[in-house]
């Protein structure tokens, strides 16, 4: 393919690496216009971030397809969760709430699991009835989260103040041993846990189109890369530009840590609908329940290295309402996702504690 053509069929891509240079260029400017004038800035930028979505998924797709699973939904949930930590890390060396960290996980979790599984399924149970997957898969995914925010994010609010390093190191270590065995176990041994065998007629219908049929894998992995690094340096201006128009404001304090949660997730929200959509529910489980393991199992070691390095701990600790909301919602995904298969019933089931999250941020609880 010539440049011509990439570049063609890569205009969303283009268009946000213009935005994102207009925006470095002109960001003290649109400052000192004021908060209207930035939060129009940053709603264009969440627009922008949005477009590159697109081709983001639309890649991620492709190469899921070409290389099988879990190995493409497992590249799109690595690059979701670079994404998130390099945002956090840009906001907390600045002047951020404490609890952002916490906060932006557990609105990520709630995103992953109750809307984007929750939407999916739903969507996609109303087209094609029951869509069946690897139940292991579920199964393995529930565990591991259940374990990982039960270390970092329930068990820190019973830890002593003055010894908040020694289990912050030991968070590090924990965190690092489980998605160790746990990355070795879904590219080894186990790798059949996270696939589904589907019958011909769905895998033609889910074949790369033929424009990019002869492309090899490694174009779209590094598509992907490129769209994940636009999207942070977007993401970057759009935080400096929401702050600065929410002060003062009395606006949620979680609303930041639920706009980092989604746009980091943008491109999977799209993968995973379009996945659903094609009865390839399994693709769905994996962008769901992967995204938000890594979220928790990696987001977790890189900030509190970052607490350790700096000598300023952050809140993991959960609230009583996010403990109780994380609890249901872990309880409801061991039941809908024992069986190998969604349907749009356990669809709604998550969708509703989707909007209860929702509510419950609008509420600032």
């Amino acid at each position: 393919m010539t440049l011509a053509a990439r570049l063609r069929d890569e205009k969303f891509l283009v268009v946000a690496v213009i935005v994102a240079a207009v925006a470095y260029g002109l960001e003290h400017s649109i400052l000192e216009m004021g908060r209207g004038v930035a939060l129009i800035a940053a709603a264009a930028l969440v627009g922008t971030i949005v477009l590159a979505s697109i081709r983001v998924a639309h890649h991620a797709e492709i190469l899921a397809v070409k290389v099988g699973d879990p190995y493409g939904t497992m590249i799109l949930t690595l690059s979701a969760v670079l994404v998130e930590v390099i945002i956090l890390a840009i906001m907390m060396s600045g002047e951020s709430s404490p609890t952002l960290v916490r906060d932006t996980i557990y609105s990520a979790l709630m995103l992953d699991i109750n809307g984007i599984l929750g939407l999916a399924a739903l969507l996609g149970g109303l087209k094609h009835g029951e869509q069946p997957y690897n139940d292991n898969s579920g199964k393995t995914y529930g565990v591991m989260i259940l374990t990982a925010i039960g270390i970092s994010m329930i068990v820190p609010e019973f830890v002593p103040d003055d010894k908040w390093h020694y289990y912050s190191g030991f968070t590090i270590i924990a965190m690092i041993a489980l998605y160790g065995l746990f990355l070795r176990m879904q590219v080894g041994q186990h790798s059949y846990f996270f696939s589904y065998s589907y019958p011909r007629a769905e895998r033609k219908s889910n074949t790369p189109d033929e424009h990019h049929a002869d492309e090899p894998a490694s174009a779209s992995i590094i598509t992907i890369l490129i769209g994940v690094v636009i999207i942070g340096a977007l993401a970057e201006f759009m935080s400096v530009f929401m702050t600065e128009g929410l002060r003062d404001t009395g606006a949620p304090i979680a609303l930041t840590a639920i706009v980092v949660a989604a746009i980091s997730a943008a491109p999977e929200i799209l993968t995973a609908l379009r996945a659903a959509l094609k009865n390839r529910m399994q693709a769905t489980v994996n962008i769901a329940m992967g995204a938000s393991l890594s979220t928790v199992i990696l987001t977790v070691p890189v900030m509190e290295a970052i607490a350790l390095y700096t000598g300023q701990p952050f809140v993991m600790a959960m609230t009583p309402v996010q403990t109780v909301m994380v609890a249901i919602t872990l309880i409801a995904a061991a039941i809908n996702l024992n069986d190998g298969e969604t349907n749009a019933i356990e669809g709604m089931t998550h969708f509703i504690l989707f909007a209860t999250f929702l509510m419950l941020s609008a509420l600032g609880l």
